[in-house]
């Protein structure tokens, strides 16, 4: 499976509410913070919602 790098490029304010959501639920708390996931099908459906919030870059 593919892992990917998730960075926060954009805060939470002026964001919907199930945005905010599936940003906490990626475990990312903050501009700056950044985790790693591996790609499955939810992961890729939570990045689709909020991707113009995060870069997201292949491991």
């Amino acid at each position: 499976m593919k892992k990917v790098r998730i960075t926060q490029m954009k805060g939470i304010v002026r964001v919907l509410p199930e945005q905010r959501a599936n940003l906490e639920a990626l475990g990312l708390r903050g501009i700056g913070k950044t985790k790693e996931h591996v790609l499955t099908p939810v992961i890729q459906g939570m990045l689709n919602r909020v991707r113009h919030m995060v870069k997201v870059e292949e491991i």
